[in-house]
């Protein structure tokens, strides 16, 4: 694997970053500057995509038949790169790196052509419906019953952490179609309309004063057949290839502009506690050891396979980094660590802002975090993958 850039690596970078220059607005800035976790409030990120999709870039890794723009995995790591350190908000993951690549891989040609268009746009904003109270990283065990009837499938149950589900207009989930056998074997996937009757959705609003995440119940809720991907029963399939993208890779450049925010942030404070220092100095190598890491998988990824038990590595890796990071802004910060006042991390009107000061963002992304290492399956369960799948244990 050759770190080096070549002149025409060099050359796309600085297409890059004239780009961000040109259309990140100092409101998108400010947009970027406030997150409190990958996800941003729809009224940034959308504009933000729809700018992106105009350019061809709303979906780096998607092949160029599907309307990304096939890039090779360097150019992947490049413009991923300049973003964060850009501050451009994120787009939601939901639809571009989740449910977009299961449909490419499990989706009929009708799907495909019908769904795929409207995930690059950002006409369809989805959420995940995965979870539900008592079935976290035990997906397994999931109960929302879909009674097959006619050319519709009946829902009754519930999902639990359900994010951004009071914006999304779709959502991909998981069912139970059968209890015989293996439970893993009665599970079907499903994508389904937020707006069909009998669907209610309740806030959950977090230690940080944020709603991010929900609970959204259904009361005999009719989805059409027509949304299925894959074959009855056999979402468990399914469901396990999309979990691979949403663990794997790609946390490097937002760690790098977070540990450059810890030290800016001990830098003001005047920390000279060697400690802090020594700590700064371990993260700095754990992060650089990430980023060698994922570029060493998105290397060995070309020709557009799923990254397999890679996924679980890096996603141990970078969620626990992420957290030693926040934690290090935090003893930075100090007693001006958290500031009560949620209303003041909003971007505003005010078009000339580049960005809250850390102390009003510093604890809730802490807080927000906290979370990396339990959602997309917990760490203790990816360590288990990598036990069986890599070490034959």
């Amino acid at each position: 694997m050759d770190l080096e850039l070549t002149a025409g690596d060099v050359a796309f970078r600085d297409e890059v970053r004239a780009f961000l220059s040109a259309h990140l607005t100092p409101e998108l800035r400010a947009a970027g500057a406030a997150l409190t976790s990958v996800f941003c409030d729809p009224r940034h990120s959308l504009p933000w995509q729809r700018i992106l999709h105009a350019k061809g870039w709303a979906a780096p890794s998607w092949p160029r038949e599907y309307g990304g723009p096939g890039w090779s995995e360097v150019q992947r790591a490049i413009f991923a790169a300049e973003c964060a350190r850009a501050g451009a908000p994120s787009l939601a993951p939901m639809g571009l790196k989740m449910v977009g690549p299961v449909i490419m891989g499990y989706g009929t040609p009708e799907q495909k052509a019908y769904y795929l268009p409207r995930i690059l746009s950002g006409e369809d904003y989805w959420c995940q419906g995965y979870s539900e109270p008592g079935s976290g990283s035990d997906l397994a065990s999931l109960q929302l019953r879909a009674v097959s009837d006619g050319d519709h499938y009946v829902l009754d149950g519930s999902k639990i952490w359900t994010t951004h589900a009071q914006h999304a207009n779709r959502m991909f989930c998981l069912v139970r179609t059968s209890t015989s056998g293996k439970p893993q074997q009665g599970i079907t996937f499903l994508l389904l309309e937020m707006d069909t009757p009998g669907i209610s959705v309740k806030p959950i609003i977090t230690l940080a004063g944020e709603h991010e995440v929900n609970q959204v119940f259904f009361d005999s809720v009719r989805v059409p057949k027509s949304g299925r991907i894959g074959e009855e029963n056999q979402g468990w399939t399914v469901a396990k290839y999309l979990l691979e993208f949403e663990r794997g890779g790609g946390s490097a450049p937002g760690l790098q502009v977070g540990l450059q925010r810890a030290r800016r942030i001990a830098a003001a404070a005047h920390d000279d506690d060697p400690a802090h220092r020594r700590r700064l100095a371990e993260a700095e190598i754990a992060v650089t050891a990430i980023d060698i890491s994922e570029r060493r998988v998105l290397s060995a990824l070309a020709g557009g396979k799923n990254p397999g038990p890679a996924s679980s590595m890096l996603k141990i890796n970078g969620t626990e980094a992420m957290q030693r990071v926040d934690e290090l802004s935090i003893a930075g910060l100090g007693a001006y660590a958290w500031a009560d006042q949620p209303e003041a991390r909003e971007p505003g009107a005010n078009a000339e802002a580049v960005g809250p000061s850390e102390g009003l963002v510093a604890m809730p992304r802490y807080l927000n975090n906290r979370a990396a290492s339990i959602y997309g399956g917990s760490n203790e369960i990816q360590r288990d993958i990598i036990a069986r799948l890599v070490l034959g244990l």
